[in-house]
């Protein structure tokens, strides 16, 4: 897949995307994040031909996806945010259809339909009307849908929004399995950090239509260049107390509640001595941690914001 100087500009001169550029290799699982109203879906529909670029091209499984559309839907499998399973219909009775559609025969369909059913753990629950499924066998079904004719090409448009952990979880099993084991090309937007990092291969972030930081997990959580300590306090005043008195050892902050998160050059070296100031403050730390950045603190730096929100929060950058 390659994407060069792709722009969607929409009435109004909106641009929902703006000259991007990216490649994902065969076989690959790249994971496309994004704040709301980045471009993400927008970039999905445009590579999956639900909609025409402005300007710049595309290029899906060899074909492009303007001057041969058809050929590209053969290729690939599609999960939108939004599913539209009928909810009158059994599983098993959706899977037949789906096969049908895409050419089966009816008894190559009925197999097909039983091996998804399989794969996706709902062999007792295939012959059910899919309105009486739950939330995470709803994400389920409608992947195993996009699996019917085993595309080469995967695209995951938040497919966990909504789901508990344990669903969760059992959605992203699936997902490995189709990549490592059937060597599945997976493109996944997400809103869950972790979901990325656990997953992907290589990550994208988009803001504001512009891509602005591409590679590995690791790679891109080294760009921080600089320590995370993790402070709670008993209460949120402690915090923002804490908070002005670290603040020469500080290049940036987050404060959420009563937890404080600093960004600082050589956390190892000055952390006794920001422990010793905070207890002479009167303000001791209930609990405190030195850890590596995360790709929420990659993200944090690159888009001036949170991919999760964690609920109210105040940050700041401390200029030196």
């Amino acid at each position: 897949m390659v994407v060069q100087n792709l722009v969607k500009t929409f009435k109004g001169d909106v641009k929902a995307i703006k000259d991007i550029s990216f490649e994902v290799r065969e076989g690959e699982f790249f994971a496309f994040l994004g704040p709301n109203g980045a471009g993400k879906s927008t970039t999905i529909q445009v590579l999956t031909t639900l909609l025409n670029p402005t300007s710049g091209s595309a290029v899906v499984s060899g074909f492009n996806v303007q001057k041969d559309p058809f050929s590209i839907r053969r290729k690939i499998g599609v999960a939108l945010q939004e599913t539209g399973i009928d909810p009158s219909l059994t599983g098993r009775e959706l899977l037949h259809l789906q096969a049908r559609l895409f050419g089966f025969s009816k008894s190559d369909a009925k197999k097909r339909a039983q091996e998804l059913l399989e794969l996706i753990n709902l062999t007792d629950d295939a012959d059910r009307k899919v309105g009486k499924y739950s939330g995470g066998m709803r994400r389920r079904l409608d992947l195993s849908l996009c699996l019917v004719h085993r595309p080469k090409i995967l695209f995951l448009d938040e497919p966990t929004t909504g789901l508990d952990p344990y669903n969760r979880n059992a959605i992203w099993d699936e997902i490995r399995t189709l990549n490592r084991q059937f060597g599945a090309t997976i493109f996944l937007t997400t809103q869950y950090l972790e979901e990325a990092d656990q997953l992907a291969d290589r990550i994208s972030i988009i803001n504001k239509g512009e891509i602005v930081a591409s590679g590995t997990s690791q790679q891109l959580k080294k760009t921080v260049g600089m320590d995370v300590i993790e402070l709670t306090f008993h209460q949120r005043e402690d915090a923002e107390k804490a908070k002005d008195v670290l603040e020469p050892w500080m290049k940036d902050f987050r404060l959420t509640n009563e937890e404080l998160t600093l960004y600082v050059d050589n956390g190892a070296i000055f952390l006794p001595e920001m422990v010793r100031k905070l207890d002479g403050e009167g303000i001791p730390p209930v609990s405190l941690n030195l850890a590596p950045p995360t790709l929420d603190d990659v993200f944090l730096r690159v888009t001036g914001d949170h991919l999760e929100e964690k609920g109210n929060r105040q940050e700041g950058v401390v200029s030196k």
